[in-house]
């Protein structure tokens, strides 16, 4: 019974070859077997004739008829094995005997590489620390210039410079990612890489190059770069897009005073010193100045109650600034009449003398309300509509006040929408409540002053008006009273001769 299994297994080894190989191994590491050579040659088994494909299953009814078929295959087969088995009885010692031999050689083996495996784990970890002794500091310096060379590289990415300087990133980016020590050659390089970007930031340059335009469009076009913090080309400031490695015009330019330096730096001759506002950020203070909201945007921002402060501002200066021409008119001539005073004009004192001339042979007493009469009338009319300006100060703040209120309301609405996380969903609110302050003031502070301009002047020529009508007044009674004393005299006289 023994001898039976240990040929049936010695036939299994012979077919299997792999699975006898694995076991080999295995009790290699149990049993003392003799050393081998290293370079003991093994015969593997013939291995069986590979069975043709089965062709491939369309559904599931033929595959269950594969693995049907498949099975009873199988079975013949183990059958056919079992039955050849059997018949070659005068061959099973052999047989046996030489799958013995057969893992003798490869338990041997087995040892054999592992004592190899062993050895060459020992001396690959002598020389690494060999080799890292002999590096020393040159290890980390390679390290660092690994370093230096993948920052440069992102610092000449982002560079004006690389408009029209090419082939240097795919040479940073190699030695950034670069296992071996660099050479000579290119540490070189490295170094004149970093002066020439160094150089090149302290020059002024023109050349052509692809400018991408508003619409998106590419046109070749004289760019002038200056150093590396701006560039210009057709009177337009440019940005550099480090994703492309283009040039575009800026989407929305900076103010006229900046822009303005512009056609003096391209019609510039060389050495020639012109005036030229540059960006000492690198486009950053540029990009800050171009999303500043321009005086237009501005007045949008406070909305309708915004509009409704300007257009009331309007409104009222226009009317004060037309009682300003007014007064002034009046003052002028008033003060023409003065230096002329028995002509009497088509101006507010010239009606007051005229009401006395009109009313000389008149007493006193009604000389003085005529002449009231016609200075009150003449105030009324140079003090008409000056409220209104002091109304329109007074209204516009107030306006203002209500922007305010109206602008924290949405801002809070929108708070209680999206909350406080993106401080843009609050700007609109805070904006408009800002801007319409800053409208009501901006429209307050002068009419204010307009209305105290007008209401001075005005006030000045109704004194005058005053001032002449109670002087006409006076002069008037002196003379009465001049002419009764004289009228006494006389009868006094009379009356003591006829006595």
């Amino acid at each position: 019974m023994t001898t039976t299994t240990r040929l049936y297994a010695a036939v299994l080894l012979l077919v299997l070859a792999p699975a006898a190989s694995l076991s080999a191994q295995k009790k290699g590491k149990k049993a003392r077997a003799p050393k081998a050579p290293a370079a003991a040659e093994v015969v593997p088994a013939p291995a069986p004739a590979p069975a043709p494909a089965a062709p491939k299953a369309k559904n599931l009814d033929e595959l269950l008829t594969q693995i049907k078929s498949g099975a009873l295959v199988g079975k013949d087969e183990l059958a056919k094995r079992e039955a050849e088995f059997l018949s070659a009885k005068d061959k099973q010692k052999q047989m046996l005997q030489e799958a013995l031999k057969r893992e003798e050689e490869l338990v041997a083996r087995s040892v054999a590489i592992e004592h190899m495996f062993e050895a060459n784990e020992t001396k690959a970890a002598e020389l690494e620390e060999l080799l890292r002794k002999r590096l020393g500091t040159t290890g980390e310096l390679f390290g660092i210039v690994r370093q230096v060379a993948g920052d440069t590289r992102g610092n000449l990415s982002d560079s004006l410079t690389s408009a029209h300087i090419k082939g240097r990133e795919k040479f940073l980016e190699d030695l950034a990612q670069s296992k071996k020590l660099p050479s000579i050659e290119q540490l070189e390089r490295l170094w004149f890489i970093l002066q020439q970007e160094m150089t090149e930031s302290g020059k002024i340059v023109r050349f052509e190059a692809d400018v991408l335009r508003g619409k998106g469009e590419a046109q070749r076009a004289e760019v002038i770069r200056v150093g590396s913090f701006n560039a210009v080309a057709g009177g337009k400031y440019l940005r550099w897009l480090p994703e492309s490695q283009q040039l575009a015009e800026l989407g929305r330019q900076p103010e006229s005073r900046f822009l303005g330096t512009v056609p003096a730096l391209e019609k510039a001759k060389p050495g020639e010193a012109v005036r030229f506002a540059i960006d000492p950020a690198r486009g950053s203070i540029l990009a800050l100045l171009v999303q500043t909201p321009t005086r237009q945007e501005r007045i949008a921002m406070g909305g309708e109650i915004g509009q409704i402060i300007i257009g009331l501002g309007i409104f009222i200066a226009a009317i004060g600034a037309l009682k300003l021409l007014y007064v002034l008119l009046i003052w002028l001539l008033v003060a023409a009449q003065r230096r002329r005073p028995e002509k009497p004009g088509r101006n507010p004192l010239g009606r007051v003398l005229a009401a006395y001339h009109g009313n000389r042979n008149a007493d006193v007493e009604t000389l003085e309300r005529k002449l009231d009469e016609v200075v009150m009338r003449e105030a009324s009319g140079i003090e008409r509509f000056t409220w209104l300006v002091k109304i329109g100060s007074v209204v516009a703040p107030l306006l203002g006040l209500l922007g305010t209120v109206t602008g924290m309301i949405a801002t809070f609405q929108s708070i209680q929408l999206f909350g406080t996380g993106d401080p843009k969903m609050m700007a609109g609110g805070i904006s408009e409540a800002l801007v319409t302050t800053m409208l009501g003031l901006i429209v307050a502070v002068p009419l204010v002053l307009l209305h105290s301009v007008v209401r001075s002047i005005g006030r000045s020529v109704v004194d005058v008006l005053y001032e002449q009508s109670a002087g006409i007044v006076a002069t008037q009674a002196e003379k009465g009273l001049v002419a009764g004393t004289k009228g006494g005299d006389t009868a006094g006289e009379q009356g003591g001769a006829a006595a």
